[in-house]
């Protein structure tokens, strides 16, 4: 097993199940439902030492939230990973482009720079 940046697409183009995943639950994490469950949840832990709740619940409410902000990392590491690599692949193919209309060709390069600048939809 090799690490590779979470970006990498396969040579068929197709996303693996992971990135699906962190797509679908990066949107998710981004929409005001999950806003309002944080907020919900961090009522909760409040209202668990104001009310006096035995030590379990609040530890329980508590280790709730710490899995949500590990998720949330996660989620965050991985959006970012995947701008980095859209931005380096738009800004590779632009310098390719220009470099090949330098030195008065069209071709190749300003082919892959149209591929690539829709790449973000794909992602």
């Amino acid at each position: 097993m090799t690490f590779q940046h979470p970006a990498q697409k396969r040579d068929d183009g197709r996303r693996g199940r992971f990135e699906e995943a962190a797509e679908l639950a990066s949107n998710f994490t981004s929409s005001p439902l999950f806003a309002a469950l944080c907020l919900g949840l961090a009522g909760l832990f409040v209202a668990a030492h104001v009310a006096g709740w035995p030590a379990s619940w609040q530890l329980l409410v508590g280790d709730a939230m710490s899995a949500v902000t590990l998720l949330l990392l996660a989620l965050l590491k991985n959006a970012e990973r995947r701008a980095e690599h859209a931005i380096q692949r738009k800004l590779d193919a632009i310098a390719a482009a220009l470099l090949e209309q330098q030195e008065g060709k069209r071709g190749e390069a300003h082919e892959h720079l149209k591929k690539v600048i829709r790449m973000e939809e794909r992602l």
